[in-house]
């Protein structure tokens, strides 16, 4: 009699729009045959009264979503909840995100990184209050303090002078805004996998042409539609140079996304890095993202196929906390090895990933 072959199950609570752009049938069916059954957490009960899980995955926020996490994690001890809400927390503040960039210790023989100059505006009075901007200059990127994935947080604006502060409101967080080609860098990290694409991004901004006649200030919702239009001319894209431009360093991305894993405690995540157009080598992480739209990426159901099965093959190996950050080797559930690592160069603008502001810089 044959032996029954052991499978797993990875429970899912994702909001309606994630779940309907990450469950496809496509990454259900691929799961399937290696072993891993996704099933759908109802979020009508207690998370503690479904299952068995080996492990959860989740992109859900509140006290009684953490309360419900804990009492399954009691009642569950061995399985890897995907990622912790304390860990995820850390990004929904733009300042709290980045402060693990500065305490990264990378050293490479050509290349250098940081973040972009900023300062966090509280209220109106300092909004106005010129010497708080001591070290900070126009032309600055203005972000609400918050980052929780929601329509609000994601209305951004290029602001070219004080006058353009008048339509700000507080908290927000004011960024340098440092020319980089008009090309971004979107790296995504899915457990141990790293892959790097370009996308467009805002164009420079010079002294003479500050975009044309402002008011000093333009929404990124107005950027971001100027660039679409735009992208339909093939004398934008030779403009913007974004088939020309060289991508980072492979190892060098690969080192700070393993930085950044070790510094977050987080498995699924994506950080945004632009190239200091003053200095070849110098590069600027200006924003990280957690779960992002993953779906888009080409071959991601082989990707976060392998990434389930290696979160519950160490789940049954033990030994392992239960964050599944002592691996960067993603095994499959036949312990094949897969590859880690992709830098190739794709036009990420053909993602077009989902829950984020096409132009985030």
């Amino acid at each position: 009699m044959a032996e029954k072959v052991r499978r797993f199950g990875v429970g899912y609570a994702l909001a309606p729009k994630k779940q309907q752009s990450f469950i496809q049938d496509s990454l259900v069916e691929l799961a399937r045959s290696r072993g891993i059954d996704l099933v759908r957490i109802d979020t009508e009960r207690e998370l503690a009264d479904q299952g068995p899980f080996d492990c959860v995955l989740h992109k859900l926020y509140g006290e009684d979503w953490r309360r419900q996490l804990e009492a399954f994690r009691v009642k569950n001890p061995n399985a890897v909840i995907v990622d912790s809400p304390e860990a995820i927390e850390q990004l929904h503040n733009r300042i709290s995100m980045l402060q693990v960039v500065s305490e990264l210790k990378i050293e490479h023989e050509s290349d250098t990184f940081g973040i972009p100059k900023q300062i966090v505006i509280y209220d109106k009075e300092t909004l106005f209050d010129r010497p708080a901007w001591e070290g900070l200059k126009f032309p600055v990127i203005a972000k609400p303090l918050v980052a929780d994935g929601s329509a609000k947080s994601h209305k951004m604006a290029l602001v070219f002078n004080h006058e353009g502060l008048n339509n700000l409101k507080p908290p927000i967080v004011l960024q340098e805004f440092v020319n980089h080609g008009g090309v971004i860098f979107k790296v995504y990290v899915v457990g141990g996998y790293v892959k790097c694409v370009k996308r467009k991004s805002l164009p420079d901004v010079s002294e003479e042409e500050k975009l044309g006649s402002l008011d000093g200030l333009l929404s990124f919702s107005q950027v971001s539609n100027l660039a679409t239009n735009e992208r339909t001319d093939d004398k934008y894209y030779k403009m913007m140079h974004l088939d020309d431009t060289e991508m980072p360093p492979q190892s060098f991305i690969t080192d700070i996304a393993r930085g950044l894993q070790r510094g977050l405690k987080l498995n699924l995540f994506n950080f945004d890095v632009i190239r200091d157009a003053r200095f070849g080598n110098r590069y600027l992480i200006i924003d990280i993202n957690y779960f992002p739209g993953y779906a888009k990426m080409p071959g991601y159901e082989t990707i976060l196929t392998d990434f389930f099965c290696d979160m519950v093959q160490k789940k049954e190996e033990g030994g392992v906390e239960k964050t599944g950050l002592e691996s960067y080797a993603a095994l499959s559930c036949d312990k094949e090895v897969r590859k880690t690592l992709s830098n190739d160069g794709d036009d990420g603008a053909v993602l077009n990933i989902e829950e984020e502001n096409p132009i985030q810089v």
